[in-house]
């Protein structure tokens, strides 16, 4: 077997043994400076191929330069509370003005990258006001010549076509508030998470839906008769926004909007295009536009009133961090969604842009995968953190994880009838990130075969099989039984714009990152009927057999289940209301303390013989609140007491 090597690398023979001389194409830096590494550049399998040529020094290629947060703890500290319940500063977000000027990169920070760029002879294509990315266009001979790399081109190992990228890590000056680069390789396209039921050898289990062609598929207003029956609420005065790599047809959107009627030909669907996309979509196998389409249909399909939605596009070859950044500045755009999967794992910029829309409000709604079972190891064959993998962002605990079941209408496809695993839906145990604290109140998660050190996947599920879409460019005959958990997250989508509805009408707050709020209800005695807890299933596969299986409450196939209802929708927009004092009552040496509770959440008194206190002391244990009021009897002191009184969840 013939050993690949690169070019850049030489060997010669010497008296004693081989040496290796290693040629750096690119500017060194002079003696003295400080380099940092960029992780994360390189795909795992280069160093397994041997390179084809040297990528034209003239080729022009589009970077976006990611830049680091001035105060990344103190950002993932606010998400934490404005997230949370039980806080006092629970949905109290930020606009973007304040983001940016609390935690978001300095103005002298993204001049210095804009000058680093500049010198190099790479030109800006855009900048952005929050400052976490700068776009910049140039020469591979420029790039190579900033990030002291060269850039080689490859035979694709899996896909019939070449690809380039760098043969190292990039290097900046250690200086420099750059975080990674976009753009340095383009081996890793995004996957649509969409299966076409022809694809797959499964027996098809009828749902009962009103598909035009007489199939029992599931269209239109059977996922509002499933999962929010009787509402009045549409989406109205919502929109939803989409994450794309490829186009769509407007008129099979106007198709399916006119089929499954209900006002849904009233939506306005808005293409944002970027990274120097058109807009024109794909055609073919590869579901690029399938994707597109189907995730327009879901969202209408449970939403029917939305006033908009929007689809940001950017093309096969465009970069992942430019579409979130784009979302994230779309202020009116609270609900979005992702149904694409990437390689290169986890990275600093993508989490900086999912935290951010966590300070803001914005909701984001993740497919898990269509894998089945992530196997255990950043390096397994289909590690949810394997860079070579297609599963990023699935672990992202910024973010909300859908994972898929078979759902089946009743006998007359009027209201939901029962809902099971979908075998193919990911889900699992990130190598990378430690588990969420929201997370940590699941019970005997080992026991449900996931991890109590590291973030679990998925967090909710829907619906991921026996869809009818229509798609293909207004051809009738590809109207066609469409699967994956691309199904179920724009459902997921489309269900926020209806929670954010409600909040607007009453003069609430948004939604925002749901998952604590989420698993706050699932340990709540009203679970059961918030979600459909899904018991029956597995996504096991030859490569995990043993995970995962359906459980009661949180598995690993379905998170904490699909969505029950009006009962979610209430508990969700309606925020819990803080608790407050009743005028205190003292018998002797005793004081009765009582105060205003909602039942089912759980409090904690504490007290202090100081009026500012440095520490607070607990009084007596945590209290499950049966009842609209909650008493508690302090006897252990006659001396002036300080109280104050904390919801848990």
């Amino acid at each position: 077997m013939k050993t690949a090597r690169h070019p850049e690398t030489k060997a010669f023979r010497r008296a004693g043994g081989w040496a290796v001389l290693l040629l750096i194409a690119g500017a060194w830096p002079a003696l003295g400076d400080q380099l940092k590494v960029l992780h994360g550049h390189v795909p795992p399998t280069v160093h397994t191929l041997a390179p084809e040529a040297r990528l034209a020094a003239t080729n022009q290629l589009r970077l976006a330069i990611g830049i680091s947060l001035r105060d990344p703890a103190g950002l993932q500290n606010f998400v934490a509370q404005v997230s949370n319940p039980a806080s006092p500063n629970f949905r109290h977000f930020l606009t973007r003005e304040q983001l940016t000027s609390r935690f978001g990169p300095t103005e002298q920070d993204y001049e210095a990258v804009k000058n680093f760029a500049l010198s190099n002879g790479l030109a800006i294509a855009v900048c952005h006001s929050n400052r976490l990315l700068l776009d910049v266009t140039g020469p591979a001979s420029g790039i190579e010549k900033a990030f002291h790399v060269t850039l080689w081109k490859y035979r694709h190992p899996t896909e019939a076509r070449d690809f380039f990228a760098p043969s190292t890590e990039p290097m900046v000056e250690a200086s420099l508030p750059i975080a990674d680069v976009e753009g340095l390789t383009d081996f890793w396209r995004p996957h649509p998470r969409l299966i076409k039921k022809q694809m797959r050898s499964v027996p098809k289990i009828a749902a009962n839906g009103s598909a035009p062609d007489g199939s029992g598929d599931l269209f239109g207003d059977d996922f509002r008769n499933a999962y929010v029956p009787g509402t009045t609420l549409t989406g109205a005065g919502q929109s939803v926004g989409l994450l794309e790599f490829d186009g769509y047809f407007a008129s099979d959107i106007l198709l399916y909007a006119t089929e499954a009627g209900n006002g849904r030909t009233n939506i306005v669907v808005t293409p944002v295009l970027l990274d120097g996309y058109d807009g024109t979509p794909s055609t073919g196998a590869d579901g690029g536009e399938g994707e597109v389409e189907l995730d327009i249909e879901m969202a209408m399909a449970i939403a029917p009133g939305l006033s908009n939605i929007v689809s940001f596009e950017a093309g096969e070859e465009g970069n992942p961090n430019d579409l979130l950044n784009a979302m994230l500045a779309s202020s009116n755009v609270l609900n979005l969604n992702c149904c694409w999967g990437w390689s290169g794992g986890p990275s600093q910029t993508t989490d900086a842009i999912f935290e951010s829309m966590d300070a803001v409000g914005q909701s984001f709604f993740n497919a898990s995968g269509d894998s089945g079972a992530f196997t255990s190891g950043a390096h397994s064959v289909n590690g949810v953190d394997n860079t070579s993998q297609f599963n990023a962002p699935s672990s992202n605990p910024y973010i909300t994880q859908v994972g898929g079941t078979t759902l089946e209408l009743n006998n007359n496809g009027t209201a939901w009838g029962s809902e099971v695993v979908w075998p193919f839906s990911s889900g699992g145990v990130s190598s990378y990130y430690h588990i969420p604290t929201w997370q940590t109140n699941v019970s005997d998660m080992a026991s449900r075969g996931g991890s109590t050190k590291f973030r679990n996947i998925p967090d909710v599920a829907a619906n991921a099989n026996n869809v009818y879409e229509i798609y293909n460019n207004d051809d009738t005959e590809d109207a066609d039984d469409t699967e994956g958990t691309s199904c179920a997250t724009p459902l997921w989508a489309g269900f926020a714009a209806l929670v954010n509805e409600l909040s607007a009408t009453n003069g609430g707050p948004v939604l925002g990152f749901v998952n604590p709020a989420l698993y706050a209800i699932a340990a709540r005695t009203n679970y059961l009927a918030c979600f459909h807890d899904i018991t029956s299933g597995n996504n096991t596969w030859s490569e995990s057999p043993k995970h995962f299986y359906a459980k009661v409450n949180y598995d690993l196939c379905t998170g904490l289940g699909a969505i029950q209802g009006t009962n979610l929708i209430n508990a969700l927009a309606s925020p819990i209301p803080g608790p407050s004092f009743m005028p205190p009552v003292r018998n002797g040496l005793k004081v009765v303390i009582s105060w205003n509770t909602v039942a089912g959440h759980y409090y904690q008194v504490q007290y202090s013989d100081r009026p500012d206190p440095t520490n607070w002391i607990n009084l007596g244990r945590t209290t499950n609140a049966s009842r609209a009021i909650t008493s508690i009897i302090d006897s252990g002191t006659n001396s002036q007491r300080f109280y104050r009184v904390i919801l848990i969840r």
